[in-house]
């Protein structure tokens, strides 16, 4: 599943060049050219990270931080800023703020991408294609394997899906409605309750170790190894 990245800039010349090449890359592009549109996509499913302008109608780029800050979900996206300012005094007031990281404008798509896949790797050391281990568990991304004390797991594609968004997202709760835009995509139409039903069916697959997918009454699910 590709990463979204929301690119809040009001110059449409450069948040196309960055959108073509973020595309180019692999990841999806959201767009926002102002600071009412950037917290209208603000939303479910959310952003895995955030390009930020320093200035756009209606706000700033500060402004926007402190926003994410206040949130307890919005303030784990990570952020790189863009900017035009070469001072070292407005870096780092970015950074103080809550920025990851920063470009200066003008920059190339190779540093750009850099930046970000550094940032990346620095909030969410796991990368797609690693394959996975929780003790005993174990899951390939690549040959689409799941085994457990090296004997394979019998189950079908949603749940290994599945099995891997939790182990890619252990120790937090999810909603329903996060596991379907995550796992299942924005673009298909699933009821709630089919996730009942996947995560009864990986419960299964994973047998005596059907505890580590987790309950969380009125709240959701969580993947963890802690009781």
């Amino acid at each position: 599943m590709a990463s979204r990245i929301l690119v809040v800039e009001d110059e449409q010349a450069i948040r196309e060049m960055l959108c073509f090449v973020l595309d180019q890359h692999g990841y999806e592009c959201i767009e926002a050219d102002n600071y009412q549109s950037s917290l209208d996509k603000l939303a479910e499913p959310y952003p895995d990270l955030i390009l930020l302008d320093w200035m756009f109608p209606g706000g700033s780029g500060i402004k926007l931080l402190k926003h994410l800050k206040q949130d307890d979900i919005l303030r784990q996206i990570p952020v790189v800023m863009l900017t035009a300012r070469g001072e070292e005094e407005d870096k780092v007031r970015g950074l103080e703020n809550g920025a990851d990281d920063y470009v200066t404008k003008p920059f190339s798509p190779k540093e750009l991408m850099a930046r970000l896949k550094s940032v990346m790797r620095r909030v969410n050391p796991t990368s797609l294609d690693d394959t996975l281990e929780v003790g005993k568990l174990k899951l390939d991304p690549v040959s689409h394997r799941a085994s457990l004390a090296e004997t394979p797991l019998d189950m079908g594609p949603t749940e290994f899906k599945l099995l891997h968004f939790f182990m890619t997202h252990p120790e937090r709760v999810y909603s329903r409605e996060q596991l379907l835009n995550n796992v299942w995509g924005t673009n298909v139409y699933v009821e709630d309750r089919t996730v009942d039903v996947h995560i009864r069916r990986l419960r299964k697959a994973l047998g005596d170790h059907d505890h580590l997918v987790q309950t969380v009454r009125g709240a959701g699910y969580r993947f963890s190894t802690k009781s």
